[in-house]
């Protein structure tokens, strides 16, 4: 619930693929919540986790440069 609240463009259809997918290269795991009503908690792996560096990377350099693509697609950031 919280994942599909936060990407709200996506279809719980695929949102369930990508994760099942994810889940499947070793990037999450999944456990169940032992809650009422049910919850379902996904963990990034070590696997996963080493993947935070690349994507802290790749938000500083959008905020590097966002300005500059929107500029050329006539829009702004």
């Amino acid at each position: 619930g919280e994942l599909r609240r936060a990407l709200a463009g996506v279809t719980p259809k695929v949102l369930t693929r990508q994760l099942r997918e994810l889940e499947r290269d070793g990037l999450v795991t999944r456990a169940p919540a032992a809650t009422r009503p049910p919850r379902v908690v996904y963990s990034l792996t070590p696997l996963g986790a080493s993947l935070v560096p690349l994507f802290d990377a790749l938000v500083a350099w959008w905020q590097e440069h966002a300005r500059e693509i929107e500029a050329r697609r006539g829009g702004s950031a």
